[in-house]
């Protein structure tokens, strides 16, 4: 054989060996492939990582926002770790599917969760032609799977994940094989639904519903071509292409999100020419919990829930979660009367605000009883907020470096009513001394015949001031307490028309000083009054005379069973509201007197729905009879004396919400150097209570006339109560109080005053109220 022939002969048997060997290198690499494959899929020996199981893929599970809502359905706020509330199919505009599909997977309708044809296209570029940016093949179903079970977190990798390069492919493994089950569980439509519904948008948006509400102020099913191209292009990278933050990188990449739609024929060429030129227009607004309406009412639902959530299991025997499971918690607030008495807030607080600043020119507010300016006030109060504890912590209690630190001034925005939120330059101690020179208030809104919360303001602004004032505060009511002794006086048979003399009262106390109260202008006028005329004009010497025929132990009893939870001194100047109480026990118990004497414990959850709308807990109320029907009738005509009484001390109440046979009663109240400034409202369908007041007792008008509860409450109550009537959607209408079915067993009419007879005269300027 010649050597040629040979050498042809070697050749091609190398060649075919070459084949031999190379086919069973490709056998050897597909079963070896099919093994990794099963390995991964069982996680062999713990190598791997888990996997969902069946039950899993068949109940995906994501952290849902849980909702709030009022009484009317509007909603008032979520509680989320990631802020999420999901959608289905028919609720997300076609612009939206045909902008996912065009670029992030155009063959997603043919492929069974793997797309061989992509990922060739990938391997091609990216191995053999070397260029970058050529994706990486995951279908829609693969980042589904990514999304939903967390596939690339550390929880979910096993001990062969340390190796860099495999660790990518045991990623993608897992992603393959929870794709494929997910195209078996799932619909195409549910596939795409689940992927909008899991993914992460920035600024703090995770679903497309939440995302677009922030970015746009729509819902998904609204979204047009070009917001939809926007909100796709953000799956690349949230943040870098932010149309908040990267604008004309957004713009950049929503314009290439419209050209994959043009080149699939989702749009025209003349659409996309057009579109592109144009703007991204947004309505931006970011969910949080200093935004929106009932913002410290959604704060105390939020603690109400908390408590909830740690004493309800679910079915499988966890507790509840409330930034997690999403709850739907309908409450009993009502989001226009609630609206109302945020607006009547705002209007008036800052035009008192500006008269407190006015009034008290360039000396501190935080006064003694004198008027003098208590030294150290501000380093005393410092101590009790969280930078001092902070620094405490870290220099210690007796280092200068506290001091230092609380004197150093940084960058900071601070609320001011004048201008808004304004960013300066302060220390700790300057802010201190800003926010504590504000006036802050809290307001509760009930309808007596149910006990439900209908309106709720706990402060003046709850970013920069946390503390609700109806919730968490407590204070002295003043002469909003005489009702409970005058009711204490009803129940006792004294009739509204019983006469009492205006002079001195003393009152002996067995091992004190004797307590001998003065009216609050400080003189007696030695006239004989009836007890309804003496509660209107907030005379103290009548109230401090019945307090004394009844005992203060009885009044105490009669608080309680009204409705007050609080403890009370059964002393005689109680009988001023001299024991600290909160407003939504002030509302509570005068809602008594308008529900027939029925005392409903308020209540502000009506009931809370598990994410699938089962109803998990109703909430019923809580009734007891604290008084007879005739006798709680019978209060409400004292209570109307404030408006109807000569001096009384509700008069600056306008006509305008007394006409078309409307009664109301009022009741004002101001604490010793005017404090504390009350209001209570009753009208047959609505009890208001409005409380203004310093955060710290020591702050409060140099003159107490300017401080008094007519001047600095009041008008909180009128404001609501014009809002209220003049809106129909509230059901709020004007009225008379229900008359008892039995006649009363004792006259009324004390005589009251012809209306006419004072039409033009300025009893408000003449009011003053202890």
């Amino acid at each position: 054989m010649s050597k040629k022939k040979k050498n042809e002969f070697i050749s091609a048997d190398r060649v075919a060996a070459i084949i031999k060997y190379l086919w069973i290198g490709f056998a050897a690499a597909i079963i070896g492939f099919i093994l990794f494959v099963l390995a991964v899929s069982v996680n062999f020996l713990g190598l791997f990582g888990d996997l969902p199981d069946f039950q899993a893929l068949e109940n995906p599970k994501t952290d849902l926002s849980s909702e709030l809502y009022s009484a009317d359905g509007v909603l008032l706020g979520k509680y989320f770790r990631e802020n999420r509330t999901p959608v289905d199919y028919n609720e997300i505009s076609k612009n939206l599917i045909n902008a996912l599909v065009a670029t992030e997977d155009i063959r997603f309708e043919r492929h069974s969760g793997i797309d061989l044809q992509g990922m060739g296209r990938v391997a091609v570029k990216s191995i053999i032609l070397r260029q970058s940016g050529s994706g990486g093949g995951s279908t829609l179903s693969q980042q589904t799977a990514k999304n939903l079970f967390k596939t690339r977190t550390a929880a979910t990798q096993g001990l062969l994940s340390r190796i860099p390069g495999l660790k990518m492919l045991i990623i993608k493994t897992k992603e393959w094989i929870v794709a494929t089950q997910l195209e078996r569980n799932y619909t195409k439509n549910e596939i795409l639904t689940m992927y909008l519904n899991t993914s992460e948008y920035g600024s703090n948006a995770y679903g497309i519903k939440t995302a677009s509400n922030t970015f746009f102020s729509k819902d998904p099913h609204e979204l047009n071509i070009q917001e939809a191209a926007t909100l796709v292009g953000l799956f690349k990278a949230p943040t870098y292409y932010s149309p908040v933050y990267n604008p004309d990188n957004s713009l950049r990449r929503r314009n290439t999100v419209l050209n994959q739609m043009r080149r699939y024929d989702f749009i025209s060429r003349s659409q996309y020419d057009s579109l592109r030129e144009m703007p991204i227009e947004l309505n931006y607004k970011v969910e949080n919990h200093n935004q929106g309406l009932a913002t410290y009412f959604r704060e105390a639902i939020k603690a109400e829930m908390l408590k909830w959530t740690r004493e309800n299991l679910k079915p499988d025997g966890q507790p509840y979660n409330l930034f997690e499971d999403g709850l739907r918690i309908y409450t009993t607030l009502d989001s226009r009367l609630q609206r109302h008495a945020e607006e009547a807030v705002q209007e008036h607080m800052k035009s008192l605000q500006a008269a407190f600043e006015k009034e008290m020119g360039t000396r501190d507010p935080w006064i003694d009883s004198r008027g003098r300016v208590i030294p150290d006030f501000l380093e005393t109060a410092v101590k009790r907020t969280e930078a001092y504890r902070n620094y405490v912590r870290r220099y210690g209690a007796d280092s200068d470096s506290v001091r230092i630190k609380l004197n150093e001034k940084k960058r900071m925005r601070v609320f001011s009513w004048e201008k808004g939120e304004l960013d300066t330059m302060m220390s700790t101690m300057d802010s201190l001394r800003h926010y504590k020179k504000h006036l802050q208030t809290g307001m509760v809104a009930l309808d007596p015949s149910t006990g439900h919360i209908k309106a709720w303001v706990g402060g003046i602004n709850h970013k920069h001031f946390k503390y609700d004032h109806v919730k968490q505060g407590k204070r002295q009511p003043g002469s909003t307490f005489k009702p409970f002794v005058y009711a204490a006086a009803i129940e006792n048979g004294f009739g509204p028309c019983y006469e009492v003399m205006d002079q001195p009262v003393e009152v002996n106390i067995p091992g004190q000083p004797s307590w001998s109260p003065k009216n609050a202008d400080g003189k007696f006028t030695y006239e004989k009054m009836n007890i309804r005329e003496a509660m209107a004009r907030s005379i103290n010497s009548i109230t401090a005379f019945m307090m004394k025929k009844l005992s203060p132990q009885v009044v105490v009893e009669m608080a309680h069973r009204l409705g007050i939870n609080s403890q009370l001194d059964p002393v005689p100047a109680l009988a001023l509201g001299t024991s600290d109480v909160s407003i939504i026990e002030m509302v509570g118990a005068f809602g008594t007197f308008a529900n027939k004497g029925e005392h409903i414990v308020p209540y502000y959850i009506d009931r809370i729905e598990d994410k699938n709308g089962n109803i998990l807990q109703q909430f019923t109320p809580r009734k007891k009879s604290a008084m007879s029907e005739e006798h709680a009738y019978i209060m409400l005509y004292m209570l109307r004396g404030g408006l109807e009484e000569r001096g009384g001390t509700s008069q600056g109440v306008p006509w305008s919400l007394r006409d078309e046979g409307n009664e109301i009663g009022g009741k004002t109240g101001t604490t010793q150097n005017a404090s504390d400034g009350w209001y209570m409202g009753v009208t047959k369908n609505l009890v208001s209570g409005v409380w203004v007041g310093g955060d710290d007792r020591a702050i409060h008008f140099r003159s107490w006339i300017s401080g008094q509860g007519g001047r600095t409450a009041r008008p909180i109550w009128v404001k609501f109560m014009e809002k209220a009537y003049a809106d129909p959607a509230t059901g709020i209408t004007k009225g008379a109080f229900e008359k008892p079915d039995r006649p009363i067993s004792i006259e009324l009419d004390c005589n009251m005053y012809n209306r006419d007879r004072f039409d033009e005269y300025d009893f408000d300027s003449r009011t003053i109220d202890f």
